[in-house]
């Protein structure tokens, strides 16, 4: 079974992502262009939802183990600047709040983190990773939002469909619907599969195609493309997907905390 990304990594793979988001906003035409991907925001909105969660999980982290994430007075100042040169260099200070908190907590910390049903550990690591995959999906949203979006890196999608399935799907939360298995396939030659059913959703990797049972549904793509439809980027109809494709709406539309 292949393992996840070492914590050295996530931090060198942070640090790109990080500059790969600063770049596609550099290169935008406007911060006030619309975002296609999160079409309630501009660009503007996107960095500055991204740079403040940097400084709140960069708060949460030096917290160390905590019943709650500490109150925004800790974390919210200063606030992000309109003007595109300041807003940059507020992004990359944001973000390198982010990895010298991780780097000074190293990866097995305790740390408040909103997952606490999930197959994910409370931890520094953990965080990390989860941070990592953020990073890089709203880069992929400025990229896109300037007419040039580019796929996800490799080793950041493999470990990012993973993450999702244990930090993301993984609950304890009854599935509402009635109990099916849904098995995603990385053209990358990794798969995974999700287990629905009253207990909740159980995720696990398979060792290859073809040797489990026959899932309820499934879907293939490069590790990147079965990201972004974990995320609601691209439809799942993109995709090539066999079986009962309503399970992919259910999916994505299902919030266990309700």
């Amino acid at each position: 079974m292949e393992k996840t990304l070492e914590f050295p990594d996530l931090l060198r793979l942070i640090d790109e992502r990080s500059a790969a988001f600063a770049a596609a906003v550099a290169a935008a035409p406007s911060l006030d262009a619309r975002v296609p991907t999160c079409p309630d925001w501009t660009l503007f909105d996107l960095v500055r939802h991204l740079g403040e969660g940097r400084r709140k999980w960069a708060a949460n982290v030096a917290a160390g183990p905590a019943d709650a994430p500490p109150p925004q007075s800790v974390w919210g100042t200063p606030a992000a600047p309109r003007e595109r040169e300041a807003l940059l260099d507020w992004w990359v200070a944001s973000a390198r709040r982010l990895l010298d908190a991780l780097r000074e907590s190293g990866p097995d910390r305790g740390c408040w983190t909103w997952w606490g049903t999930s197959q994910s550990p409370q931890t520094t690591g953990a965080a990390a990773r989860h941070q990592l995959q953020e990073i890089a999906l709203h880069t992929y949203d400025a990229q896109i939002t300037g007419g040039a979006a580019q796929p996800l890196p490799t080793e950041v999608a493999l470990d990012g469909v993973d993450e999702f399935l244990s930090t993301c799907c993984a609950t304890t939360s009854a599935w509402p619907h009635e109990p099916a298995v849904v098995d995603y396939h990385a053209t990358e030659g990794r798969s995974w599969r999700l287990m629905l059913s009253a207990d909740g959703a159980r995720p696990a990797r398979l060792p290859e195609p073809g040797t489990a049972p026959a899932a309820d549904a499934s879907l293939r793509g490069t590790a990147g493309e079965l990201v972004l439809v974990m995320y609601g980027r691209i439809p799942a109809d993109s995709l090539k997907a066999d079986g009962d494709r309503r399970l992919f709406d259910q999916l994505l539309a299902w919030d266990p905390d309700e």
